[in-house]
């Protein structure tokens, strides 16, 4: 499964089987994880057990307390670029868990006091990927159209119309797609972050799947 077939196959999943994750596959997920945090300067975590992780209220509602299994999105405090680099590497593991059957949901409600993290000194939890075998696939959700969320300076390459049609499949909270792609008259793509809640998380998810599509890289500086 190419990336781009997991963008269009994954959507967020909240109720999960309680079989557990098989021995190879968290080793898999544990190897990528480990090449990501030496790319990003990230701690990415696989927590095997979930274990109270998603035992608030509204968790349990939703069935989220389901997860047999979350990934702590982690990494220094002082870096600028911490929630928009959470974003953009978790949307990597998060497709990467797709192409190996699982399913996952990021979850930015969650008990930071009982998740089994491992923190270091100028450490910092931004959010959670709950991951496991889901009870269904997931569902569409409604989306805003390519003018509503792009802008181009004169005419639309076909690389950045692809790379703004896997953006529009990015998964954002509470479906805001509070953001802006704009086609600059140099060629060069702005990400404009709209505000909102884990807007900056969001956004990195969005050049995540941006890349993707237009097979551009993003330089982070």
């Amino acid at each position: 499964m190419t990336e781009i077939e997991a963008i269009n196959e994954r959507h967020s999943v909240r109720n999960y089987k309680s079989e557990k994750i098989e021995a190879e596959k968290a080793e898999l997920i544990r190897s990528k994880i480990e090449e990501l945090n030496r790319e990003s300067g990230l701690h990415l975590q696989f927590l095997e057990s979930a274990e109270k992780t998603y035992n608030k209220l509204l968790n349990r509602t939703s069935g989220l307390n389901s997860a047999p299994s979350v990934i702590a999105c982690v990494g220094k405090e002082t870096d600028p670029d911490l929630d928009e680099k959470v974003g953009y590497y978790g949307e990597k593991l998060v497709l990467y868990a797709q192409t190996l059957g699982l399913n996952t949901c990021w979850a930015g409600i969650f008990s930071r006091k009982k998740i089994p993290v491992v923190l270091d000194p100028g450490d910092k939890l931004v959010i959670s990927i709950a991951i496991g075998y889901g009870e269904n696939q997931g569902q569409n959700h409604k989306s805003k159209t390519v003018d509503q969320i792009s802008q181009a300076a004169g005419g639309r390459p076909d690389w950045f119309e692809k790379g703004v049609e896997m953006a529009l499949l990015a998964p954002t909270a509470m479906n805001q797609q509070s953001f802006v792609i704009k086609l600059c008259e140099d060629g060069s793509v702005e990400f404009t972050d709209k505000g909102g809640f884990f807007s900056k998380v969001d956004l990195g998810i969005v050049k995540c799947h941006f890349e993707i599509g237009s097979g551009r890289k993003i330089e982070w500086t």
